[in-house]
C-alpha cells in the first residue's frame, strides 16, 4: 500500500488520522508520490503553492483528503512500469473543479461529482485553481467486479444528483468530514463496506449501458458474476458448473470473461482469496481458525490455500492476520 505521508504535521499511532503539509512545490511532489503512487506534478505558479493531506489507512483502503493550490498530476508509462500492484482511485470533488483524462475520455468534475481511474494506465488530473477533493485508493481485486469492466467507467463523471450518486456522494462526503472516527473494528468494516458500495455503484453504471459495444456480453457477465459471488463457498464451483447454470457452453463462458480481461477460474480464485483476506484482517473474526475461514470460502485443502494465499499477498495467512487491537484511553 502507499506509504504514510512524508511530512507529518500531527504525530500519532498508525491507526490515527495523519496530516501532512507541504510548504513548497518540491515537497508536494514528494508527498503526493509517497502517499499514492509515483506521479509527475506540474504547476503554473510553483512559487506560490500550498497543499495539505489528511489521510487514514484502513486495511487496504487509503482515504486521503487533498486541499491545495491549483496544479496537475500525471501518471506516465515510465512511472507505471515501476509499480507492481494494481490500484483504482476514486475522486470525490468537494470544492473547486477538476478535469480527469484517461482512456481517451475526459470528465469535468464539480463539487459532489465522482470519477474512477486506474493507476496502471496513464492519466492526467488537473485542478485549475484552489480545490479540495477526497481520494480513495484500493487494489483492483478488492472490487467484486472484473477490472476490465471497471475500465469502461474510467474518466466518466458520476454526478451527485443522478442514479446511486444521490446516496453515495453524500456518504463519501461524510467520510471526508469524519476521518478521525474511522478506527478499530468498526473502521475496518466500514472500509470494506465503502468498497462494496463503490462496486454497487459501478455495476449500476455498467447496467445503464445496454449498448456497450466494447463489452457486448456485459449483461451476461453481470449475471454470472452475481452467481459466482453467491456460490463461492461451494467447493464444487467451477467453470463447467457456472456454464451449466447459465445454459451456455464453457467455451462461451471463457469468451465472456476474456472480454473483461480475466478468466473464470482466476476470477473465482481471486474472489475467494479476497474474502478470506478480509476475514483474516477483521478483528471480529480473530477467534476463527485460518482453516475454518478458508473452508468457509471454498478452500478445502489447507496447504493449497496457504500456498496460493502467500503467492497472492506475499505472506502466509497465519502471519497476515491483523494483530489484536490495543486498548486506547479516551482523549
Amino acid at each position: 500500500m502507499p506509504a504514510a505521508p512524508a511530512i507529518p504535521a500531527d504525530a500519532g499511532t498508525a491507526d490515527a488520522v495523519q496530516t501532512a503539509v507541504a510548504h513548497s512545490f518540491a515537497d508536494w511532489h514528494d508527498l503526493i508520490s509517497e502517499s499514492f503512487v509515483p506521479l509527475h506534478v506540474r504547476s503554473s505558479d510553483p512559487s506560490n503553492f500550498h497543499g495539505r493531506l489528511r489521510s487514514r489507512l484502513l486495511d487496504e483502503l487509503s482515504i486521503v483528503e487533498v486541499t491545495a493550490t491549483g496544479h496537475s498530476v500525471h501518471r506516465t508509462p515510465s512511472l507505471i512500469a515501476r509499480s507492481d500492484r494494481l490500484y483504482f482511485k476514486l475522486n470525490l470533488q468537494l470544492a473547486g473543479t477538476a478535469i480527469l483524462v484517461q482512456d481517451n475520455r475526459e470528465a469535468v468534475l464539480r463539487p459532489g461529482d465522482l470519477a474512477v481511474y486506474d493507476t496502471h494506465r496513464p492519466y492526467t488530473l488537473a485542478f485549475e485553481s484552489d480545490f479540495r477533493t477526497l481520494v480513495l485508493m484500493f487494489p483492483h481485486d478488492a472490487l467484486d467486479l472484473p477490472a476490465g469492466s471497471v475500465g469502461a467507467l474510467t474518466a466518466t463523471r458520476m454526478a451527485a444528483d443522478q442514479g446511486l450518486g444521490r446516496m453515495i456522494s453524500p456518504f463519501m462526503t461524510q467520510l471526508a468530514e469524519n476521518l478521525e472516527v474511522l478506527s478499530g473494528p468498526s473502521g475496518h468494516r466500514l472500509a470494506h463496506n465503502t468498497v462494496d458500495l463503490l462496486s454497487t455503484m459501478f455495476a449500476s453504471e455498467l447496467d445503464r449501458r445496454p449498448d456497450n459495444t466494447e463489452h457486448p456480453h456485459a449483461e451476461l457477465l453481470g449475471r454470472i458474476r452475481r452467481f459466482i459471488e453467491a456460490n463461492l463457498a461451494d467447493p464444487a464451483l467451477s467453470p463447467a458448473s457456472v456454464a451449466a447454470a447459465h445454459f451456455i457452453s464453457t467455451r462461451h463462458l471463457h469468451n465472456v470473461f476474456q472480454e473483461a480481461g480475466t478468466t473464470v477460474a482466476q476470477w473465482i480464485r481471486t474472489r475467494r482469496l479476497e474474502n478470506c483476506r478480509r476475514e483474516l484482517r477483521d478483528p471480529l473474526q480473530a477467534h476463527r481458525a485460518v482453516s475454518a475461514i478458508a473452508a468457509r470460502w471454498g478452500f478445502v485443502d489447507a496447504a493449497h490455500f496457504s500456498r496460493i494465499f502467500r503467492a497472492a499477498f506475499g505472506e502466509p495467512p497465519s502471519s497476515y492476520r491483523r494483530p489484536a487491537p490495543r486498548t486506547q484511553s479516551a482523549s
